[in-house]
């Protein structure tokens, strides 16, 4: 078999689709991170984030810390499973809903009664979720039953079959924010809002517990401000590339208008001038005398 030989246009043409692909790696679609919370009625890990990962305030929250370190609170808008793909009951065990069985985020499964809690009524409620990326998808919110025990650990069965709001969510937020409005049943004491959020473009889904009382008596929860948000940004490991399409960093609401867009265009431009460049070589290669034979 005769040997292959590689001329020096060849060559050209080989570096400069290489160098393309090169170019072109950043945009492959990657495991996502999770992008967003609760902050009406307030969850569990906005509200310690929201008192401050190096200096918490409640109990349970310094308890958090002392357990877990300050990361979990940090990445407060990642509490996900990448490849759920609405199979989450399959996926999470009873116990550890709050958590979504991730071992970073164990601390949000304790069955406590000294949670920060949202006070609500029955009736209309308007429901706030803050996103650093918005994504398609659905968001099914869920009530504990009455009766439900806060001192044990939430089951899937401690759920009320209807869910109590449903929201179909769209790819863009104008404010940062995702608002829908749901119904609360007739409740007493204190009470869990679960939140599933399963994406359509992606199997990747994110979970959040939220802790509510009913008549009051428990201590407020308050979710974190844009500053606080801000302020510990450059702590928080959580990507937000390669999420089919939502390619930009965590905005305030304050700057949606003027974040950053899609790194595809510029991509695209690097790539097309490397394939000129090898197109070029080939072309003066093809006038100069070949040495070969």
């Amino acid at each position: 078999m005769p040997s292959l030989r590689v001329r020096p246009a060849h060559r050209a043409v080989a570096a400069g689709a290489a160098l393309s692909a090169a170019a072109l790696v950043p945009l492959t679609p990657s495991v996502a991170s999770a992008h967003g919370a609760v902050f009406n009625p307030v969850s569990r890990v906005a509200a310690c984030y929201a008192e401050g990962p190096e200096t918490p305030k409640s109990q349970v929250c310094k308890d958090l810390v002392a357990d877990s370190g300050t990361q979990p609170l940090y990445d407060w808008n990642e509490v996900n499973i990448a490849n759920a793909d609405g199979q989450h009951q399959a996926l999470i065990p009873d116990g550890k809903l709050c958590s979504a069985n991730r071992a970073k985020y164990r601390a949000l499964d304790w069955a406590r009664t000294d949670w920060p809690s949202t006070a609500v009524a029955a009736g209309s409620f308007d429901f706030r979720v803050r996103v650093t990326a918005p994504h398609s998808g659905t968001m099914t919110v869920y009530i504990t039953k009455q009766g439900f025990d806060p001192t044990q650990p939430l089951k899937w069965s401690d759920l009320d079959a209807t869910p109590v709001a449903t929201y179909a969510t769209t790819r863009t937020s104008a404010d940062g924010y995702y608002h829908f409005t749901g119904q609360l049943p007739v409740r007493t004491g204190r009470h869990i809002v679960y939140k599933v959020w399963q994406r359509s473009d992606s199997p990747e889904a994110f979970y959040s517990c939220s802790d509510v009382t009913f008549g009051g008596g428990a201590t407020a929860a308050v979710a974190p401000t844009e500053s606080k948000i801000a302020a510990g940004a450059e702590r928080s490991t959580v990507s937000h590339a390669g999420h089919g399409g939502d390619e930009r960093p965590p905005a305030l609401s304050a700057d949606t208008a003027g974040a950053a867009g899609s790194p595809l265009p510029l991509a695209l431009t690097g790539a097309g001038a490397l394939t000129a460049f090898a197109v070029s070589g080939l072309l003066l290669s093809r006038r100069r005398p070949s040495r070969e034979s």
